[in-house]
């Protein structure tokens, strides 16, 4: 008679309070009887604490981090799901003394957090660091066989004039997209088309990101976990499908052989388990590679095409670096 041992390894869930996706999840993961600790790190230090030790007799970190109703053991951690925390803050310290604290929570707190022994990070916050560069990104698109359209990264306008000369019709999209508000709401900066005489020596106070804009027939989004793909196309009419999710129509398709080889080859790169692709898709059938966000959205999704990619994620974190 074989006896069953409970697993009582806690799963991380490290994320802001407004998170559905990671909401869908960590259902999925009670409903299994896995246990589950959610915090925010910028919690920290109101609600949020931690205390670790290593050396002497351990190699190892030893010690816990605790929520008002929730302790982890950081040495039986067995994954980690590293969505969208917000920053630490400290509103109550003068600037600078604020910016050394942040210093100090960020290299103290977060270095912990990425050296958890035998964990499974969904994805490691240092890999999703580095992936989070787009020009990086394109370039490991590039070795990885996907077809990247013609870009520049400037802040010099004359370089932007002439690259969209030759390479139009170009779009403009940001490099990195930080929290922006007005009045108080969160906006989404939309990719646009541009033209060369509308550049001005504004471009010169940071760096741009031009691009040819592809002649697509639709999107894709693929969102890999683990070793399982899940591709969707799009059909928006939208130059920026995300835009407008009301004119969506979802439809799942099968990856290329091609593609799925090198988008396991981009992650890999990288060192990532779970990467949201997007790609442009071309009359011909070629799908142009955009981008790769290593905490994309996915969720919102699963319910029009049937798509088990909660349940997929849930077994990513239950099985741990056993399921690797």
């Amino acid at each position: 008679m074989t006896l069953v041992t409970k697993d009582d390894r806690p799963v991380l869930v490290v994320t802001n309070l407004d998170d559905p996706t990671a909401d869908f999840v960590i259902a999925e993961l009670h409903d299994r009887g896995v246990p589950v600790v959610r915090f925010d790190s910028g919690d920290f230090p109101a609600t949020l604490s931690c205390s670790a030790a290593i050396g002497g007799d351990s190699d190892r970190w030893r010690g816990s981090v605790q929520t008002p109703s929730r302790r982890a053991d950081l040495g039986a951690v067995r994954s980690m799901y590293y969505r969208r925390p917000s920053g630490f803050a400290f509103p109550h310290l003068d600037k600078q003394d604020e910016r050394f604290a942040a210093a100090q929570a960020r290299y103290g707190l977060g270095g912990i957090l990425t050296a958890l022994p035998g964990c499974l990070y969904v994805n490691h916050p240092n890999r999703i660091g580095d992936a989070e560069y787009k020009p990086a990104g394109l370039a490991a698109a590039a070795a990885a066989g996907f077809t990247v359209p013609p870009t520049l990264v400037t802040n010099v306008p004359d370089d932007a004039r002439a690259f969209i000369k030759e390479h139009g019709p170009a779009i403009f999209k940001p490099i990195s997209v930080p929290l922006y508000l007005v009045d108080g709401k969160a906006q989404t900066v939309p990719v646009t088309e541009v033209a060369a005489d509308e550049i001005d020596n504004s471009v010169t106070g940071s760096m741009h990101l031009f691009q040819t804009r592809v002649d697509k027939v639709a999107d894709i989004r693929v969102t890999v976990i683990g070793e399982q793909i899940f591709a969707v196309r799009i059909d928006s009419g939208l130059l920026d499908w995300r835009t407008d999710y009301g004119t969506h129509t979802y439809t799942p398709l099968a990856a290329p052989p091609a593609v799925e080889r090198s988008m396991h080859a981009y992650l890999k790169h990288f060192g990532l388990v779970f990467g949201a692709f997007d790609f442009a898709l071309t009359d011909s059938g070629e799908w142009i590679f955009i981008e790769c966000n290593p905490s994309g959205q996915w969720a919102w999704m699963e319910p029009p095409t049937g798509l088990p990619m909660t349940a997929a994620l849930a077994d990513l974190l239950e099985g741990g670096l056993c399921g690797q």
